[in-house]
């Protein structure tokens, strides 16, 4: 990945993916219409790829902004790289073209760059996001990975989506699609949680010798969500190597943590909604961590992940069943 020349990294399917993008996610509490806002000044700012979710229950929001933000000429469609996911309860076949062309009419765009599944983990089809059982334990389905790849291969087919991809996938289960018969389109890449406290450098190695790229979520730590995350969990930019870095750089935690990821070949996703925060995320091109801050950096590791997703912890695709 060349930062000095350019912003993008190639896929192994030939289209280029922005090295940094813009996260969506946003918890119940924070207003919907936020969203708009939000995305409108992270493309002013200079972000391209914009990462959001079926799930996320915003991409009219987002979509609006992406459509504001072409009409006043600040970017073209093809300047974007936008970056859908299929839902844990449209896992079925039938249900994978479904769950693409509810995200594009809610966007009102006519295709994505990227569709990628969001988790291995396959629940009760229906209206719920979350299906759960009387004692509140989620109901899972039984679907065969094999068989929604092929699905979103097919949505490739129809041009639907120009690129497809996983997310919160382990080694075991991206080798049950890379081995799969008949697979007619590899992962582009594997969407992880991935920061300092969780490094994930066995799966970043094994992403990289099958050539598909790794993408960073909750890079700066996490959102503090209480649904997903622990309140004792630590936070990553009070983190004392971290302001140390970041002050020898006359930099943030958070620019350093961002950094980090792109000088290993890591695509990284910055999430806020504040202005400045934005802003600052998006400076990280022009400053260069040393050999020694990175292995700094890389010493932080502890196989901490904010988001454990306990509820999947029974599922035979729970992603971190495995070493990696």
């Amino acid at each position: 990945m060349d930062l000095k020349h350019s912003h993008s990294v190639k896929l192994n399917d030939g289209n280029l993916m922005p090295v940094l993008g813009f996260g969506t996610f946003a918890s119940d509490s924070v207003p919907k219409s936020k969203a708009t806002e939000a995305t409108k000044i992270a493309i002013d700012v200079g972000f391209r790829h914009i990462d959001a979710a079926y799930f996320y229950q915003n991409e009219e929001e987002v979509g609006q902004a992406l459509r504001d933000k072409i009409a006043d000429g600040t970017v073209k469609r093809e300047d974007l790289f936008y970056t859908t996911k299929i839902w844990n309860t449209f896992h079925r076949p039938e249900l994978v073209r479904q769950c693409l062309e509810e995200s594009l009419k809610k966007l009102g765009l006519d295709y994505v760059d990227l569709c990628i599944i969001h988790s291995p983990i396959a629940m009760k089809s229906g209206g719920d996001l979350m299906p759960k059982d009387a004692s509140g334990k989620i109901i899972f389905d039984n679907v065969d990975i094999r068989d929604t790849w092929e699905a979103l291969e097919k949505c490739k087919d129809l041009g639907l989506t120009k690129s497809i991809g996983v997310s919160n996938f382990n080694r075991k289960v991206l080798e049950l699609i890379l081995n799969k018969p008949g697979l007619r389109y590899k992962p582009v890449c594997n969407q992880v949680e991935c920061h300092p406290y969780l490094n994930q450098s066995k799966l970043l190695e094994f992403c990289k010798s099958k050539d598909i790229v790794l993408v960073a979520y909750s890079a700066l730590g996490s959102h503090r969500d209480p649904n997903w995350i622990s309140d004792k969990s630590p936070y990553l930019l009070e983190e004392p190597i971290l302001k140390t870095i970041a002050k020898k750089h006359n930099r943030s935690p958070g620019q350093v943590a961002l950094r980090y990821q792109l000088q290993r070949g890591v695509v990284v996703l910055a999430k806020s909604f504040n202005e400045k925060r934005i802003k600052e995320n998006f400076e990280v091109f022009n400053f260069e961590l040393t050999p020694e801050d990175m292995k700094e950096i890389d010493g932080l590791n502890r196989n901490l992940p904010y988001m454990e997703l306990s509820f999947a912890v029974d599922h035979p695709y729970y992603p971190y069943s495995e070493e990696y």
